[in-house]
């Protein structure tokens, strides 16, 4: 619901960077104007003035080549987005008149107004209606919620892990209620964040299956509505960003992980919610940049000045700070968000200097350096790091005895009470530095650096095979779901008096959309290398840091549905990709046409898709032979 207002952000003309890029197009790749109204038409708004292009221009232009663009600076600086204040809604909807549909011009204009909101919140509902209905099924602890229900639990009420007896899964879900009690602090191989997290549905519903899986319900559900905004904001376009988050709410793997106990969607909520906010800071710091130069609203036409862009302070940018406490509970849920902070902060600095040679720097990586960069790493790193510290603030200052404990608190909380000395334990190239009198460093910060060396040693070395292990070449194609539950002794009577029953819960991806991410995601490569998209970029950057470094642990036990951290990148590719089949603004109407009949029908096909595995998602009784004829690969067995 856009009007007729341009929702594809000007094009930059100034010699785009390859990581910045600077070029706003329209998620079709076409001219900007392709706005998408209510009804899904796209009107063609005020194209911008371009030089003649040669011939030789004309044949890069087949490739992507975008000349040079001669819009104001401001509109180059800060796009428009597709609604708001200030933003022309134009005539109501002609599909819906022909429809026999008529709103009323208030109505209409109030609809197109607050679509940026609306159309995210109804794509998020639906998210939230799959994702809760029958959220405690199974009633069990299924795959690794037997570590982390149990954890988050003793956090909660110990400030630290601890160690339960054999039988505590079964006293958990027994009826009546029973709680175990801990036999002594436990050693735990990730960081307590997710867990403080998880444990605030235990905290609310108690030890159950909704316990420990609230929480985690609650963020895969904003995880959709963060997709929806932040494709809104990356396309200028309402309908693409609700294409991308209503895509993410029908992928089986982000709704089977939004329905566990596990860590993994913590870290992809925590590094989504970063990426958003450095989206929301990009685009109000490029703002400033544009009334420091003097392209304010009034005079938008401003010449690019060298002096002004480089002189120019961008501001305290809290949305950037607030982005260093998300990264570092994203590091604190997992050590693998580390990865989002390195790529998505170096990703911050490249935007500010791209914004700075927009506007007229000359020397821009040199001036974002000087002048951003500092408070880039003060946000981003130093934040980060005092976040994930606060973090283990109950194991620092846990007291408590649990079980067989003997000096009380958690784990190791004690080594450097008697020791001198700093523990390197086996963290790579220093573990073979001399040890040196540390006395100076608090003991609790010193047993915490050796704790967190015996984590680094588990987590490196752990090659235990495993069942449903994957190599991560394999993920994008979804060769090895994991089977986080499968029950025996089903009953006939179960499932319609059939010879055998099964339920399942199956973390696999919803495989057409997975499969046509695959080619969207070459698409965004394209886009970034031939014309120049910082949208792709950007997406491929936030898809390499949660997937590229798996490829270093190819010999440790891993698992395919690590991959739902850089899943929200996959469906914003997928979104992008669907832009260029819906086709340039100045496309044919029988371009148009067709192009929106193909995206449609891969939405719907991807759609039926999830609906056909739905089963094997949230653990429906059926027939065996229903099961077997869900099973398309035999590697998904």
């Amino acid at each position: 619901m856009s009007g007729d207002r341009a929702t594809g952000a000007a094009p930059g003309g100034d010699g785009a960077d390859l990581l910045t890029g600077e070029r706003d197009d329209d998620p079709s790749g076409s001219e900007p104007g392709s706005g998408t109204g209510a009804s899904g038409l796209f009107a063609q708004g005020n194209q911008p003035r371009r030089r003649p292009q040669s011939a030789w221009q004309q044949r890069l232009a087949r490739l992507g080549y975008r000349a040079p663009d001669l819009r104001p600076l401001r509109e180059r600086l800060v796009p428009p987005m597709p609604d708001g204040a200030g933003v022309a809604t134009g005539a109501p909807s002609a599909v819906l008149a022909r429809l026999g549909l008529r709103l009323p011009p208030g109505l209409w204009t109030w609809l197109c107004r607050w679509s940026g909101w609306l159309g995210p919140l109804a794509v998020t509902l639906f998210g939230a209606i799959l994702v809760f209905t029958h959220l405690g099924t199974p009633h069990d602890i299924i795959f690794d919620e037997t570590y982390y229900a149990k954890d988050s639990w003793a956090l909660w009420h110990y400030g630290f892990e601890v160690n339960w007896p054999d039988n505590a899964n079964a006293l958990i879900l027994a009826n009546p209620h029973k709680l175990p009690a801990p036999t002594g602090p436990a050693f735990i191989a990730h960081p307590p964040a997710g867990k403080w997290v998880i444990g605030i549905g235990e905290m609310i519903f108690g030890l159950t299956p909704v316990g420990w899986r609230f929480m985690v319900a609650l963020l895969g559900s904003l995880a959709v509505l963060m997709v929806c905004r932040i494709g809104r904001r990356m396309f200028r376009s309402t309908l693409i960003g609700c294409v991308a988050g209503l895509l993410m709410c029908v992928d089986g793997l982000h709704f089977v992980m939004s329905r566990t106990g596990l860590l993994d969607l913590c870290v992809m909520f925590w590094a989504l919610a970063a990426f958003g906010l450095l989206l929301v800071d990009r685009d109000r710091a490029r703002a400033r940049l544009a009334d420091a130069v003097g392209a304010t609203a009034e005079n938008p036409d401003a010449a690019p000045d060298h002096d002004l862009a480089s002189r120019a302070w961008l501001g305290w940018r809290p949305l950037r700070l607030l982005a260093g406490i998300c990264l570092g509970l994203c590091c604190a849920t997992k050590w693998n968000g580390l990865d989002f902070l390195a790529g998505f902060g170096l990703l911050s600095v490249f935007w500010d200097a791209g914004a700075r040679k927009t506007a007229g720097a000359r020397h821009p990586y040199l001036t974002a350096i000087v002048k951003d960069g500092l408070w880039a790493i003060v946000c981003v790193v130093v934040v980060g790091f005092l976040t994930y510290l606060a973090s283990w603030s109950g194991w620092l200052f846990s007291n408590a005895k649990v079980g067989n404990s003997v000096d009380g608190g958690a784990y190791d909380r004690h080594w450097a009470d008697h020791r001198g000395g700093l523990s390197a334990g086996s963290w790579g190239p220093i573990k073979h530095l001399p040890q040196v009198d540390m006395t100076w460093v608090p003991a609790r910060l010193r047993s915490l650096w050796h704790y967190h060396a015996e984590i680094w040693n588990f987590n490196t070395t752990l090659t235990s095979p495993h069942i449903y292990q994957s190599n991560p070449w394999s993920w994008l194609v979804d060769a090895r779901p994991v089977s986080f539950y499968y029950p025996g002794g089903l009953k006939p009577a179960q499932c319609g008096g059939a010879a055998q029953c099964s339920s399942e819960v199956l973390a696999l991806g919803t495989p057409l959309l997975w499969w046509a991410a695959c080619f969207a995601l070459v698409y965004a490569l394209y886009r970034w290398f031939f014309a120049r998209d910082w949208r792709a970029a950007a997406i491929c950057v936030g898809v390499a840091a949660g997937y590229l470094p798996w490829f270093e642990w190819q010999q440790r036990t891993i698992f395919y549905f690590y991959s739902i951290d850089f899943e929200p990148y996959l469906c914003l590719a997928l979104a992008l990709m669907i832009g260029g089949i819906l086709g340039k603004a100045t496309a044919s109407r029988d371009r148009r046409l067709f192009g929106g009949i193909g995206a449609g029908a891969l939405v719907i096909a991807i759609m039926a898709t999830f609906l056909y595995f739905l089963p094997l998602y949230d653990a429906q009784i059926t027939t065996y032979q229903q099961w077997n004829d869900r099973m398309w690969w035999s590697t998904w067995i």
